[in-house]
């Protein structure tokens, strides 16, 4: 969370329903925390074009409920480009759940916001003419509450240890922000890197719900091999607030709903709106994604068949998800270089990126020697 195949390919179908939750409801649902819009009042104004840093980048301090995990000031940053193409950018940084794993000095989540909006790799590479997001407008979600982004609740673990998993909470206004500086949006790219990557499905149909004529595209970024067991599936369904802040989607109430999974979310948001179209990129062998199996003490074995038995659960629940699956042992991919070089089996990442955001055919890649 950190930082057998079939060819299939990506369709797009007809709604089959309107939106299930107006906006006012959801503000209030998911306890947004701020207006998430423009630069007066609590909200920082725009970079004046000088900082390398800043330049072409507008931070967004919505206030409110808005927190970090150690209780500090929460703030995202947007690029304007595009009117009608649009990113939401989830940020990695770990996880907590527990005194042991949220202790400041087991180093597993980020716990305040200490950069600035993000460098120029990877999808952020605006000036390279392969990079197909080059035109679209960037809202860039940082993360500091060790909850995967679907965090609402103050969690006291110790006598001295309280924190704010208000991932949740901090998203929403940032999406809040894009719907109302994009209304007219026509195609929306949720991208999460690592922890990102598990709650991009459920923002994905977050955005279908504000912007419904939107064509909504999922990328996960490393996060494919976490399963539908007891030590995952209590985290995300209870440690954070999770279960009770998200909306309630009628695909996922009712008492007998199952408890939330990971590949599960998949599931919910695909159910929600069928029109959006899944994809995730993992390496088969990902280091980080096995450190947090041995955290929770489940057994990893054979991590990319472990990947793969999540997207034939997935897909065995009627929702397609297209798969980039590369060799080795990295983690993530988006943000960096190696978005322009990684190529398998003569399928360049990128191209396949830019043919699936285009609603071209995309088939299903993956790493025959995978180690």
């Amino acid at each position: 969370m950190h930082r057998s195949r079939s060819s299939r390919r990506a369709s797009v179908g007809r709604r089959g329903f309107g939106v299930t939750v107006s906006l006012v409801i959801l503000a209030g649902l998911l306890g947004a925390c701020g207006d998430g819009g423009g630069s007066n009042g609590s909200n920082a104004g725009e970079a004046d074009g000088t900082d390398a840093d800043t330049a072409g980048w507008r931070e967004v301090v919505p206030g409110g409920d808005c927190l970090c995990s150690d209780g500090s000031e929460f703030s995202f940053w947007v690029r304007e480009a595009s009117r009608e193409k649009v990113v939401l950018y989830l940020q990695d940084g770990g996880a907590c759940f527990s005194a042991e794993t949220c202790a400041p000095e087991a180093d597993l989540y980020t716990t305040t916001i200490t950069d600035g909006p993000p460098g120029d790799g990877g999808v952020f590479d605006f000036a390279d003419e392969r990079n197909p997001f080059a035109d679209h407008s960037v809202v860039y979600v940082p993360y500091c509450t060790g909850d995967v982004h679907l965090g609402d609740t103050t969690a006291e673990y110790a006598p001295d240890l309280i924190v704010h998993h208000e991932g949740l909470v901090n998203g929403t206004a940032a999406l809040d922000h894009l719907a109302s500086s994009f209304p007219d949006a026509t195609d929306v790219v949720v991208i999460g890197e690592s922890a990102g990557s598990v709650a991009a499905p459920i923002y994905a149909g977050l955005v279908s719900d504000r912007l419904p004529d939107a064509r909504i595209t999922v990328l996960a970024d490393s996060s494919g091999a976490y399963p539908d067991e007891p030590a995952f599936n209590g985290i995300i369904s209870d440690a954070w607030g999770t279960a009770t802040a998200l909306p309630p989607w009628p695909e996922s109430a009712g008492p007998a709903a199952a408890p939330r999974s990971i590949p599960g979310l998949f599931v919910e948001s695909g159910r929600h709106d069928p029109e959006i179209v899944f994809a995730r990129h993992d390496y088969a062998y990902d280091e980080k994604q096995e450190f947090w199996f041995t955290l929770l003490g489940v057994p990893v074995g054979d991590l990319a068949a472990r990947m793969d038995a999540n997207e034939s659960e997935i897909e065995a629940a009627g929702v397609n998800v297209l798969t980039y699956m590369a060799p080795g042992q990295e983690h993530t991919t988006f943000s960096d270089g190696t978005f322009y070089t990684e190529e398998v089996n003569g399928q360049p990442l990128v191209d396949w990126v830019a043919r699936l955001i285009a609603r071209q055919p995309v088939d299903d890649v993956h790493c025959t020697d995978c180690t």
